[in-house]
C-alpha cells in the first residue's frame, strides 16, 4: 500500500526522496549532538558525591555513650547530712 498525503499518493520516489532528507544531517542535528556529547562528557569527568559525615559522627557517639555508661562511678563524698547522722547516732548507725 502506498501511503498517501492530503489527496496526493506518494510514489517510490517521493518516499526515497523523504528518507533522504530525513538522514541528511543539519547544523541544528550538529549543535544538538555537541550539547548531548559535552554534558555527558561534564557528568562523567564530575569528582564523585562525597560520603555523608553523619554515620562516623553517630559511631562516634555510640562509642562514648558506652564509655560512659560502662565506666565505674566514682566514690561519693560524704555529705553534710551523713556527718550529722554519724554524729548523732554514732558510729555505724
Amino acid at each position: 500500500m502506498t501511503p498517501r498525503i492530503g489527496a496526493r499518493t506518494m510514489t517510490d520516489d517521493d518516499l526515497d526522496l523523504l528518507f533522504a532528507q530525513a538522514r541528511a544531517e543539519t547544523p541544528a542535528d550538529a549543535g544538538a549532538a555537541d550539547r548531548f556529547l559535552a554534558r555527558h562528557r561534564a557528568e562523567r569527568a564530575a569528582p564523585p558525591r562525597r560520603a555523608p559525615r553523619w554515620p562516623p559522627l553517630l559511631a562516634a557517639a555510640a562509642i562514648l555513650a558506652g564509655v560512659l555508661v560502662l565506666r565505674p562511678t566514682p566514690a561519693l563524698p560524704a555529705s553534710a547530712a551523713y556527718d550529722v547522722y554519724q554524729g548523732t547516732l554514732g558510729e555505724g548507725w
